[in-house]
């Protein structure tokens, strides 16, 4: 008997592990690893051609224009990391700080600041696409009837606002998921350390800076590491709302657009290189890779001496 539990036991656990597993190789390390092998090989169209060593990289990297191209999308992304670590995180915390003093409204706002986290990005992009338009969107006309005809302009059209504007939808949509998280983090602080903090200062600031930032830390490290994979893995909203070329002038442009412009072509030029689109996926997944651990590496043990 003990023997036929222990056996049900094992199958029981291989039941529950092996599809879970089947779905990881089959849509992550396989797709991965494939990547890294196409990336050292020519390609004509769908046809695998000689290999070719690190030339994909090279060109990337180093062989102009590809590399402005590379550097272009990279600062665009770098760019996006920074601005929505300061709004869509900064923002968070505040919403988060003002939902757990329980100020008017409260529950409310709890359950609306997170909706827009649950629609769908092709939703939220098609609606500010149409937000924004120079003509008839509702920015705009907001802009018109304040009497503030200078503001009014083509938001997605000029580079100077494109991408800000793009960053400003971002942050709109995804502002309720740090702010949970920060939340939750703020629920944990134990409300006998909280009294004692109070009678030794009234100040809201240094209540915030001395108590209740450092045992939040373990949301931070969450909120910060998720922000930058998605930053630098950003492609859904710009594709939907500027396109694959980036435009206006690739002043969108980001690492997303750019590999997959690359490797599959686009409406303005049907030119596909699964060589130099492989590269640019291994360079990004490596940059990502190797700076998520070191800063989760950074967090959790700042984490622990605090």
């Amino acid at each position: 008997m003990p023997r036929l539990r222990l056996t049900g036991r094992g199958l029981w656990i291989t039941a529950l592990i092996v599809p879970p597993l089947a779905v990881m190789v089959t849509f992550v390390a396989y797709p991965i690893l494939s990547a890294l092998a196409y990336a050292f090989y020519d390609w004509q169209g769908l046809q695998r051609g000689e290999f070719v060593g690190f030339k994909h990289f090279h060109t990337v990297l180093f062989t102009e224009p590809f590399a402005s191209w590379t550097r272009n999308a990279f600062i665009n992304n770098v760019i996006v990391f920074f601005s929505l670590m300061v709004i869509q995180n900064g923002f968070g915390f505040v919403l988060a700080y003002a939902l757990w003093r329980e100020l008017p409204g409260a529950a409310f706002h709890r359950v609306a600041v997170f909706l827009p986290v649950v629609l769908s990005t092709v939703i939220i992009g098609f609606l500010w696409k149409l937000f924004f338009h120079p003509i008839f969107g509702p920015v705009n006309q907001i802009f018109r009837g304040m009497g503030l005809d200078f503001l009014a302009q083509p938001w997605l059209g000029q580079s100077s606002t494109a991408l800000g504007s793009l960053i400003f939808v971002n942050a709109w949509a995804w502002v309720g998921f740090p702010t949970l998280v920060f939340l939750a983090g703020m629920q944990r602080i134990p409300t006998e350390l909280l009294d004692a903090a109070r009678m030794e200062t009234n100040s809201e600031w240094v209540l915030i800076r001395k108590i209740v930032w450092p045992l939040v830390a373990p949301s931070a490290t969450v909120v910060f590491i998720l922000l930058f994979i998605g930053s630098f893995n950003w492609f859904e909203l710009p594709y939907i709302m500027v396109g694959l070329d980036g435009s206006p002038y690739g002043s969108t442009d980001v690492l997303g657009l750019y590999f997959y412009r690359t490797a599959f072509g686009n409406q303005s030029a049907g030119v596909q290189d699964f060589g130099r689109g492989s590269a640019l996926a291994v360079l990004t997944f490596m940059f990502i890779a190797v700076v998520a651990a070191f800063w989760t590496i950074r967090l959790r043990k700042r984490e622990i001496q605090i």
